[in-house]
């Protein structure tokens, strides 16, 4: 199975992806010869039981562990020939993060937050600023992007979060319990604003969850079963 060689390309292909962790008594298989394509402006829930393989897809998805066989292709281009500064780069400029916990830089602001990674890619800081100003607006934080994670809520923090995620403009966003630590209102205004971001830039969205009812609000919904990612009826 080859991704398409026209304009339709998935922003994330995994072909045949194996990937298995030595065990005293033998090697433990997580995920074998698993299929999965996102596509841009797409939005899938993935839910499965702890101890499946999720997190070592969103791992191997991300590039921050090697399949120990098969291709991940990101924006149509493969990676498994690339050595650890080629990832490296890859990953920076097209593959955003969030977790459960939202890991900001506490001695910062949040427009600090969002302009770092920006910073770090090459970006003049000025621009940086800019596009930090307008995602926390967007994301409704405009009032308080001046403002310390520690003097923001819960749920202001994780947007915050999110737009880190998204300043450089990635291709893909792999979302690992984004709302799991928040009160479901919180979640759901959190889980709103990650929609409407995704709607409007063309991002492809991954999100790991618990949360049945925000997964029966995304595009569609993938699990994972005997080391297989399968649509989920």
């Amino acid at each position: 199975m080859k991704p398409m060689a026209n304009d339709e390309i998935p922003a994330l292909f995994l072909s045949k992806v194996e990937r298995r962790f030595p065990q005293a008594d033998g090697a433990l298989e997580i995920l074998k010869g698993a299929d999965f394509a996102l596509w841009p402006g797409e939005i899938v829930a993935l839910v499965a039981p702890s101890g499946t393989g999720k997190s070592t897809l969103l791992h191997v998805a991300g590039l921050l562990e090697r399949p120990d066989a098969g291709e991940v292709y990101v924006g149509g281009e493969p990676t498994a020939h690339m050595d650890d500064s080629g990832r490296t780069r890859l990953r920076r400029e097209e593959i955003g993060f969030v977790y459960q916990f939202h890991h900001l830089l506490p001695e910062f602001s949040a427009l600090e937050n969002v302009v770092m990674p920006q910073l770090i890619r090459g970006l003049d800081k000025n621009q940086a600023r800019e596009r930090a100003t307008q995602l926390l607006d967007f994301l409704g934080l405009g009032p308080r992007m001046e403002h310390r994670p520690s003097e923001l809520s819960g749920g202001e923090q994780q947007r915050v979060a999110i737009a880190r995620a998204v300043a450089n403009a990635p291709r893909i966003l792999l979302a690992d319990e984004p709302t799991g630590n928040l009160d479901p209102q919180t979640a759901n205004h959190v889980f709103n604003t990650l929609v409407s971001l995704v709607r409007a830039s063309g991002l492809a969205a991954l999100v790991a969850t618990h949360n049945l009812q925000l997964a029966a609000r995304m595009d569609h919904t993938v699990t994972i079963i005997d080391g297989l990612v399968v649509d989920k009826a």
